[in-house]
């Protein structure tokens, strides 16, 4: 094939000066053939100058040309394969890597989800939970406490009030005092979204700081937003008086003169907001003034002037 090539190109040389000569490499070849091509263009004696003048300087001349321009393109093309498979390795490889990253993030992100304990989770809850419902229940008792329910007096009758001579237990003469009262009052819940469960303190009836009557309202629930009128009745049977019934004067058991007396007492409620944690408490102490008059027994007596509320 290589002495083929010079004959060739020595025909072709003084045919045609002037046409510029191919040559046409396969790339496919491995980097053995290459090897071969560039030493079989090495080993040409002879070659086409450009103006086709033959000769031996000019073969030569021609000769190291064509073998200087091809041997990198030779180079090239028996290095080609090989570069190409590097590159492939060098790819894959970094294929490799790039897996290997993203799956260490991945792990790193999964250890780092992990580094939680679920337990802190289900703690964080349980502690913003009772947070909220703290707050909830402070804004239900701030809400309630503006709520307060009102207690009116209105008025008392005295059915009997009997002053006798007697003596006490110890055999003390002195005199006695037997007395029946009806209280009327009004309690009214403001409330608007709770109901409450009323009861009250004994309620005292004295004359000079003597007790003469007692009662008591017994416990009832007052629903929100409504109001009933509330009875009770003082009574007070023997109640000595000793040296305060001096200026009690009284004929046939019957005082003969106004006799003023005094009431105190304290209402109390409690509500149920939320339960039984959240149960607001109200209380009304309450504090009248009056004159019982022999002349108008049985009649009732207004309180409505007559009290003061604390």
């Amino acid at each position: 094939m290589h002495a083929k090539t010079d004959s060739e190109v020595t025909s072709l040389a003084t045919s045609s000066p002037n046409r510029p000569v191919y040559y046409v490499q396969s790339p496919s070849r491995d980097s053995h053939d290459g090897e071969k091509t560039t030493n079989s263009f090495h080993s040409t004696p002879a070659a086409l100058s450009p103006v086709g003048s033959p000769g031996r300087h000019s073969r030569d001349s021609s000769s190291t040309r064509f073998s200087g321009s091809l041997k990198p393109g030779s180079q090239k093309s028996s290095n080609g394969p090989r570069r190409h498979h590097h590159r492939l390795k060098g790819e894959e490889k970094q294929w490799k890597e790039f897996d290997a990253i993203e799956e260490e993030g991945l792990l790193d992100e999964e250890g780092g989800r992990r580094g939680i304990p679920r337990r802190c989770y289900v703690l964080a809850f349980v502690v913003g939970f009772f947070v909220l419902f703290t707050f909830f229940s402070l804004i239900l008792w701030g809400a309630s406490r503006n709520q307060k329910p009102i207690v009116t007096m209105k008025s008392i009758s005295f059915d009997q009030f009997i002053v006798q001579a007697g003596s006490d237990a110890s055999g003390v003469a002195t005199e006695m005092v037997t007395t029946n009262s009806t209280l009327k009052l009004i309690f009214r819940n403001k409330g608007t979204f709770f109901g409450v469960h009323v009861t009250s303190t004994p309620l005292d009836l004295s004359f000079t700081q003597l007790a003469v009557g007692t009662g008591t309202i017994k416990k009832f629930y007052q629903s929100r937003r409504s109001q009933r009128t509330v009875t009770a009745v003082l009574q007070g049977s023997n109640i000595p008086l000793y040296g305060g019934g001096a200026d009690l004067s009284s004929k046939d058991g019957k005082p003969t003169s106004p006799v003023p007396l005094n009431l105190n007492f304290t209402v109390r409620a409690r509500a149920y907001v939320l339960g039984k944690l959240v149960k607001p408490k109200f209380s009304r102490r309450i504090q009248c003034s009056m004159v019982m008059d022999p002349k108008k027994m049985g009649v009732a007596i207004s309180l409505k002037t007559s009290c003061t509320y604390q």
